[in-house]
């Protein structure tokens, strides 16, 4: 290959590396021999798991698909039989009108899917229930948006989540991209929501939990809309809220008490790994062990357990958000910890059966 052509070749292999998607995330990335100083054997390693949210991209300096995904199950020697991939600006079209450039992701991870279905990475059904990236403020226009993701998505394809965290105080962010406030109690955002109640879809929302009180309006304006709240409904640790966490602590739990009532609500646990919940995992010179992992997020869960009950409670991983903070084995060590107790058919229920019901997931396809 002559001297202009390697040129050439570099420059392209250049552009298509810039072109990729740059993302400002409030959150930090893995350190692969940080985490590797805490390893563990899997707890109740024979019990089933779905786990109900987790991303995959390939961004500018951090590449997350189905290989890494793969190896951090079988490192961690978890039973996942399972996962539902969430909506996080990946793989958009390059072109075509605006508010369809997200029906790139759903057929981006219906392909992740496929790839998983092979086995080549393990037995677990990766993707195996998608949750795209429509616009509902676009009003009932977002429903040709829902059509197209479900021809792209099939049978995987079971909701949408458009962000809406937001809070006025710009050191609580969490999204690569802040969005305003008081977006959901909007008639356009209602009226894309109706559409996926036309539908049977499911809607996903990341919200603070400064903002509950807004989703228990929805749900209460949509009581057959299937609302799922996102990382246990945002409890804060940063900013004002950094301090007096006891009070602010029965803030939130109030919060949730009342979204609780909502029977058309369910809510995930996890995302404790990101800085806005205050933790500060990362910043410790080692990542925690399960047991420590455990104390400090058995009050949230436990919470939200008595709360919503085991049957509208699932896990979540929140990969790789959250592997700034812990591995996956010691994360669902954590998690058996505080489930140790529990009766077996509850665990399962959180574990997997809340997931898999909701999601309509079916682990022998």
């Amino acid at each position: 290959m002559s001297h202009s052509s390697n040129s050439t070749y570099q420059d392209k292999m250049l552009e298509a590396w810039q072109q990729r998607m740059l993302v400002n995330s409030p959150n930090p990335n893995p350190n692969k021999e940080w985490l590797s100083q805490v390893e563990e054997a899997p707890l109740f390693p024979e019990l089933a798991i779905v786990d109900a949210h987790h991303h995959l991209w390939d961004r500018s300096g951090f590449r997350y698909l189905l290989e890494e995904y793969a190896d951090d199950i079988g490192f961690s020697g978890r039973n996942v039989v399972a996962s539902v991939f969430v909506q996080c600006r990946s793989m958009y079209r390059q072109d075509g009108p605006e508010m369809m450039r997200p029906v790139g992701e759903v057929e981006f991870v219906r392909g992740i899917a496929a790839q998983a279905r092979s086995g080549y990475y393990g037995k677990t059904k990766v993707a195996a229930a998608i949750v795209g990236g429509a616009d509902l403020l676009l009003g009932r226009e977002v429903a040709s948006v829902l059509d197209a993701m479900q021809e792209a998505g099939g049978r995987l394809f079971k909701g949408v989540r458009t962000p809406v965290a937001a809070h006025p105080d710009p050191v609580i962010r969490s999204n690569p991209v802040p969005v305003s406030e008081g977006l959901m109690l909007t008639k356009a955002f209602i009226a894309g929501a109706e559409q996926l109640v036309q539908r049977g879809l499911l809607l996903d929302l990341w919200v603070y939990q400064t903002q509950l009180m807004e989703v228990a309006r929805l749900a209460q304006a949509l009581p057959n809309l299937r609302i799922v709240i996102n990382h246990a409904g945002g409890p804060l640790g940063l900013g004002a809220y950094q301090f007096d966490r006891e009070r602010h602590f029965a803030d939130w739990r109030a919060a949730l008490t009342a979204l609780a009532d909502c029977p058309n609500v369910f809510i995930k646990l996890g995302g404790f790994g990101m800085p806005i919940m205050g933790f500060e995992l990362y910043s410790k010179s080692q990542p925690p062990t399960s047991a420590e992992l455990a104390r400090c997020i058995s009050p949230y869960i436990n919470t939200c357990i008595e709360l919503f009950g085991y049957e509208r409670c699932m896990f979540e991983s929140n990969f790789p958000v959250d592997k700034g903070s812990y591995s996956y084995g010691v994360l669902w060590n954590a998690f058996c910890r505080v489930a140790e107790y529990w009766t077996a058919q509850d665990r399962d229920q959180v574990f997997h059966a809340t997931a898999s019901r909701l999601y309509q997931i079916d682990r022998e396809k």
